[in-house]
């Protein structure tokens, strides 16, 4: 996010995503591995899942198939950390390009969500017992080595419509499908505003933005000098006010931490504490109902994941966890931002990805660089997240709220409009059309509330209403 009218970024090179990957024959069994079942959350209606891949042999394991049956009626939704092929109950899942070679005492997971009861039966690592010993005659039939994988279709293809993943439990009591918007506390071009006064629209305010301290990974944050001189005098006691004011009106602030300069280290056991302790002492201070993640200057995964959970941890089930990485941070999922989110996705509630910014950019079809200011560049972007193991309900499209506001990919909101319908339903798409449709896509996410209202408040009051429209 940006504080000034100068709000070009330029990225000469893109990453290119790991999303889609060749099917290969099943590696031979390495004497020793075992792969171990754990259901890490449980809603009733559905489940989430996870498998630990461990190498307790002597040698090498150079890829690995997990496959598991399902009871009749449990369907699968969501994948993260692996390849997956289904024939009727039975499913494969093999290594990623990143997390195929496993070491002598080496481990990875991957993880997924079910709707329906029960748990896997008639579990194989690479064709023999996952918890090792001798190989089977499996029950039922097995998918044969040579089938491939579902592909993108061809641009001419409708999306299928699948029914959408079952999710977690919501945070709080936040709609189905939201409009967030960025609140400045700082003085620029844009209108400034209070707190109080941000439109009606809005679902979920973040407050841009708490800074470091001079303690590493510790954070701070007051009402900036220069906006209350704008606002003619803007104290923190009526800042606190205009919180719960707006939360009376059934919104929810968040704080944004970071931004374009922002500076917070995460990167040690210590400042992960830091962070953790800092942020909540501020969420008490001033009612916020969570944190929005924006260091747009690299981030620590490992610790940064461990600070987040600290966090939730002390402030409980309800806090809010958002992020706004640039779209570069979001080409891959080896990617530090990218492995931060599908780290913490059972606790994350939506990552707004900047589509802006960022010139062309490789899609989850992995066939061009699309231009961004479209409605390719916004569906075939967000595909990778929604392809890669992010729910639907945890995805959310970014985009500048007019003139002003970034130095590029600046759409009007009806291309907005037209990208959540693409995604949800697969109607108005452009010439790049997603492998399915994601009924439960969260939402779209504007840089700012200050920008839009400055233009006209056209960006809210066009994509608030056509939200409701959604599936």
């Amino acid at each position: 996010m940006r504080r000034t009218r100068s709000l070009i970024l330029t990225l000469v090179t893109a990453v290119a995503a790991t999303v889609g990957a060749a099917w290969v024959a099943l590696p031979a069994f390495a004497a020793g591995a075992t792969a171990t079942f754990v259901k890490t959350a449980d809603w009733g209606t559905g489940w989430e899942g996870k498998y630990t891949i461990t190498n307790g042999g002597a040698s090498t394991l150079s890829g690995w198939a997990v496959t598991f049956d399902l009871p009749a009626g449990t369907t699968l939704g969501s994948y993260w950390d692996a390849l997956l092929t289904s024939s009727g109950q039975r499913h494969t899942f093999t290594n990623r390009s990143w997390n195929g070679t496993l070491a002598p005492g080496a481990s990875t997971s991957f993880g997924f969500l079910a709707t329906g009861s029960g748990s896997p039966a008639n579990c194989q690592l690479d064709g023999a017992p996952c918890g090792g010993g001798p190989t089977p005659t499996p029950t039922g039939t097995t998918p044969p080595a040579t089938t491939a994988p579902p592909t993108t279709p061809p641009a001419t293809t409708p999306p299928a419509t699948t029914p959408p993943p079952t999710t977690a439990p919501p945070t709080g009591d936040l709609p189905k499908h939201l409009l967030t918007g960025y609140w400045h506390n700082f003085d620029n071009p844009a209108v400034e505003l209070r707190l109080r006064d941000v439109p009606a629209e809005y679902d979920l305010v973040a407050v841009a933005f708490a800074e470091a301290t001079a303690t590493p990974g510790a954070v701070t944050f007051a009402v900036d000098p220069g906006l209350s001189a704008a606002l003619g005098g803007y104290s923190d006691a009526e800042f606190t006010a205009d919180v719960q004011a707006l939360r009376s009106r059934g919104r929810k602030v968040i704080l944004s931490v970071g931004g374009e300069t922002g500076r917070v280290a995460v990167n040690d056991a210590a400042s992960a504490t830091a962070f953790a302790d800092s942020t909540y002492a501020l969420l008490r201070r001033y009612g916020f109902d969570g944190v929005d993640i924006d260091l747009e200057n690299g981030l620590n995964p490992t610790y940064m994941g461990q600070a987040l959970r600290a966090l939730r941890a002390k402030a409980g089930p309800s806090l809010i966890i958002a992020m706004a990485p640039q779209t570069i941070d979001m080409q891959s999922p080896a990617a530090g931002y990218f492995k931060l989110a599908l780290d913490i996705r059972d606790i994350l509630t939506v990552v707004n990805t900047q589509f802006y910014n960022s010139g062309a950019m490789l899609g989850c079809d992995q066939n061009a660089a699309y231009p961004q200011g479209s409605v390719n560049f916004i569906v075939a972007l967000a595909c990778i997240q929604l392809e890669a193991g992010l729910r639907p309900d945890q995805v959310g499209l970014g985009l500048p709220a007019g003139p002003g506001a970034a130095g590029g990919g600046i759409v009007a909101p009806s291309v907005v409009n037209a990208a959540l319908d693409c995604l949800a339903r697969g109607t108005n798409c452009g010439s790049f059309r997603p492998p399915r449709t994601y009924p439960g896509i969260r939402g779209a996410m504007t840089w700012s509330i200050n920008w839009d209202v400055s233009n006209g408040n056209g960006f809210a009051r066009t994509v608030k209403p056509h939200l409701s429209t959604l599936p």
